[in-house]
């Protein structure tokens, strides 16, 4: 009973411990210049998280500035013992013994230490916890915005330095750290992104130097591929590599007889050689410099084209719209119901669908749109052939207003309205043109109507040019020449007659 009461005392300890080890909010000294820190500038629930994470690792190395907790039950007394690393990784065990931490791992010198412990204590219910994983600095240099040394933990890996720090020039896939002890090495970062080998992307130790270099020859890939973008070329890879392998192949749309490549650099003209690549070229590996871009189209970029035009698009302020005119790709065999159906966000409210037709070549052909968008049994056998132009009307309706009138136009038809409200669109009558609000009022049939009657669609609004003085003003200036001339005649002949 005196044992389990020690093993208790023991195990309260060891939470106390544990969880007075553990950083509050606002705790650190030390500013994180990267997401991969831990401990010191981390918040509470990051550093907690950071914990767990080492605790539960198999691969968290023993590291200078790591704090742990040992406790164990001698005899009847519980011991809580708490061990720091320093740079010597010698770590005594209580009063027991030393064991040395370098180069191994958490859970390994937890199995020693316990094991130390048990030889000397059996049955001592023996526990070696991770309280605190260590924070350390590394040097970074190279392609980078700025140089200098941030902050890592035992879990931070290389690729948690490759990011907004990096300048556009530096290379993934010539990374060197050097060692504490001096020992260089070369990762490849890409490597370990697209097939997954971490041993390209190594956890930082203490002491680290990180350089990234620069980028030798980059290409970038676009279009029709399951990968496209910017890549770093190894020595030795061309266009098959870039396509194949970087860019994951072509697409099952890509049209590999109509690849394309643009050479910017060391091209013929400045402002950059285009190529046109053959499935041969590919085959052959076809040599690529540095900034090259390869561009693989699809096999939709085939497809015939027809047009459409008029009023089709997003209708403008008022309901109305600009006529607009855009090509369409479509399929051999399709119909114009298929068409139709399928790019129904053409029509809108002003869009006569009734009234559409068609020109092909001289020809007009008139079609009712109207059962392809609103029967669904409706199948249609139109054809539609390359460079069909397909016309929509406008269903809106205007009245023309022209004349002595400030502003002569077309003005949007609304119910209901007199013809004093179109000349007031059209900025009222000219004082110095017309008299008496005399209007002509014409309907789209060509006759002639009264003020009094409504007016109708299209029907034309002609402000009268009747005022006396506009027409004395307009010939004022001749009459009063013809007079001074015929005056003058006159005078002449009497002074010759004398």
């Amino acid at each position: 009973m005196k044992r389990c009461g020690a093993l208790a005392a023991l195990f309260g300890v060891l939470l106390c411990s544990v969880y007075a080890q553990q950083p509050g909010e606002g705790e650190g000294t030390a500013r994180q210049t990267s997401n991969s820190g831990a401990g010191l500038g981390a918040s509470s629930a990051e550093a907690s998280q950071n914990i767990m994470l080492a605790r539960s690792s198999a691969e968290y190395m023993v590291t200078p500035g790591d704090v742990y907790t040992l406790a164990y039950a001698a005899g009847g007394t519980a011991v809580s013992y708490v061990i720091t690393v320093d740079s010597t990784y010698r770590i005594r065990v209580s009063n027991l013994g030393v064991i040395s931490g370098a180069g191994k791992t958490f859970m390994r010198l937890k199995s020693e230490a316990e094991a130390v412990v048990s030889n000397n204590y059996p049955l001592s219910g023996v526990q070696l916890v991770l309280t605190q994983p260590a924070v350390f600095r590394v040097h970074l240099g190279g392609e980078v915005q700025v140089s200098g040394e941030v902050n890592a933990w035992g879990l931070s890996r290389l690729s948690s330095l490759a990011g907004d720090n990096l300048t556009a020039y530096a290379s993934q896939r010539d990374v060197e750290i050097t060692a504490a002890g001096g020992r260089s090495r070369t990762y490849d970062l890409f490597k370990a992104r697209r097939e997954g080998d971490l041993s390209e992307d190594p956890y930082l130790r203490p002491g680290d130097r990180i350089r990234f270099k620069r980028a030798s020859r980059v290409a970038a890939v676009e279009g029709a591929v399951e990968r496209p973008g910017r890549y770093q070329l190894l020595g030795g890879e061309h266009i098959r590599e870039l396509i194949e392998y970087y860019g994951g192949g072509f697409t099952p749309v890509a049209d590999r007889t109509r690849v394309e490549m643009v050479r910017m650099v060391g091209g013929r003209d400045i402002s950059g050689e285009k190529v046109f690549l053959t499935e041969r070229d590919i085959e052959d590996n076809y040599e690529l410099e540095n900034y090259d871009a390869v561009s693989v189209p699809e096999i939709t970029g085939l497809r015939p084209v027809m047009f459409v035009e008029g009023a089709v698009g997003s209708g403008g302020e008022g309901g109305l719209m600009a006529s607009n005119r855009d090509a369409v790709s479509f399929s051999r065999g399709e119909t114009y119901a298929s068409v139709v159906r399928r790019n129904r966000g053409w029509f809108t409210a002003v869009s006569d669908t009734r009234n559409a037709y068609i020109i092909r070549g001289e020809e007009r052909i008139g079609i009712n749109l109207n059962p392809m968008l609103y029967d669904a049994q409706y199948r249609g056998e139109m054809y539609v052939m390359e460079n069909d132009t397909l016309v929509i009307p406008f269903r809106q309706y205007f009245v023309t207003v022209a004349g002595a009138v400030a502003n002569p136009g077309r003005y949007p038809y609304i119910p209901d309205r007199d013809w004093e409200y179109y000349i007031g669109l059209a900025g009222g009558f000219v004082a110095g043109r017309n008299a008496g609000d005399r209007v002509v009022i014409t309907g789209l049939d060509g006759r002639r109507m009264k003020k009094g009657e409504a007016v109708s669609p299209e029907t034309t609004i002609t402000a009268s040019t009747n005022h006396t003085l506009y027409y004395f003003n307009q010939y004022a200036v001749i009459v009063t020449t013809v007079l001074t001339i015929i005056s003058t005649i006159f005078s002449i002949q009497a002074y010759t007659n004398r």
